[in-house]
C-alpha cells in the first residue's frame, strides 16, 4: 500500500510524495525527502508503515514534527486529511484507494472466444485449393458448362485429343429478297502515290542539264565568231 504527502505550504506546494517504505525526512542529502530549509534538521523524521498504517516520528529535532498543529513526542498514528508539519512546512496526508475486491457470490465475466488464427485459415485455403487440384481436366469443363462426352452427338467423331472430327462449315445466311446490292457503295480507287526520285537519279539528271548549257553556249559562241568574221 502507498500513502501520499501533498505539499500544501513552501514552494513545492501541490506536488505530491509517495510513501511506501520506511523514509527519512531532513535536510541532509542522504535523507529520502530532502527538504533544504535551513528551519528542517539534518535528520528531522521518519515514516514507518506497520502492516500498511502510516506512522511518523520525530528525531529529535530543532524546530520540532507536528501532527494537526500539535507537536509529537516520539510518534504519532496518521489518517487521511491529517496535516503533518515538519518546522514551517505542512503536508497533507492522502489514504491510497483500497483494491476493489470481487464478492464471493460474483460471476467472473464471460471470456471472448479466440479469434481464429491465420494458420487455421491458411490451412483452409489451402485444402480448397487441393480439392480444385484433384478435379480432372473432365471435370472442370463440366463445371464450366461443357458438355460431357456421352451427352454429345453420337454421328461427331472424336479425334484422340478429344476434338471433333468431320464438322461441317455452316453455310452464310442467304441475302433476303428485296435487297438492292448495287446501293453498296464500292470501296475507293486506291490512288497512286508517285514515288520520289532517289538522289542519284537527281544528280543525273543535273549533270544532263549542265552538258546541254554548256553545248549551247559553246554553238552560240562559235556562231558569234563565224558572224564577226563574216563581216568584217
Amino acid at each position: 500500500m502507498t500513502w501520499k504527502l501533498q505539499a500544501i505550504t513552501g514552494e513545492h506546494t501541490g506536488q505530491e510524495i509517495s510513501i511506501d517504505r520506511d523514509m527519512l525526512v531532513g535536510r541532509h542529502q542522504s535523507a529520502d525527502i530532502v527538504l533544504p530549509q535551513a528551519e528542517i534538521s539534518r535528520k528531522h523524521a521518519a515514516f514507518h508503515l506497520k502492516e500498511q498504517v502510516l506512522w511518523v516520528q520525530d528525531l529529535n529535532s530543532s524546530n520540532g514534527t507536528f501532527v494537526n498543529d500539535a507537536r509529537i513526542e516520539n510518534e504519532a498514528l496518521l489518517k487521511e486529511g491529517d496535516i503533518v508539519q515538519f518546522a514551517g512546512l505542512k503536508f497533507s496526508v492522502l489514504q491510497p484507494a483500497q483494491a476493489v475486491e470481487l464478492s464471493e457470490g460474483s460471476a467472473p465475466a464471460p471470456q471472448a472466444e479466440p479469434p481464429v488464427q491465420p494458420a487455421e485459415a491458411v490451412a483452409v485455403s489451402e485444402t480448397a485449393q487441393a480439392e480444385a487440384q484433384e478435379k480432372t481436366a473432365a471435370q472442370q469443363m463440366n463445371d464450366q458448362g461443357m458438355p460431357a462426352l456421352t451427352e454429345r452427338h453420337e454421328g461427331v467423331q472424336l479425334s484422340r485429343d478429344g476434338m471433333p472430327q468431320n464438322v461441317a462449315v455452316p453455310k452464310p445466311a442467304p441475302i433476303p429478297e428485296g435487297t438492292d446490292i448495287s446501293a453498296v457503295k464500292p470501296e475507293p480507287a486506291s490512288i497512286p502515290v508517285e514515288q520520289p526520285e532517289t538522289r542519284v537519279a537527281q544528280e543525273k539528271e543535273q549533270q544532263k542539264n549542265a552538258s546541254v548549257g554548256l553545248m549551247s553556249l559553246i554553238v552560240i559562241i562559235i556562231l558569234a565568231v563565224a558572224a564577226w568574221l563574216f563581216f568584217k
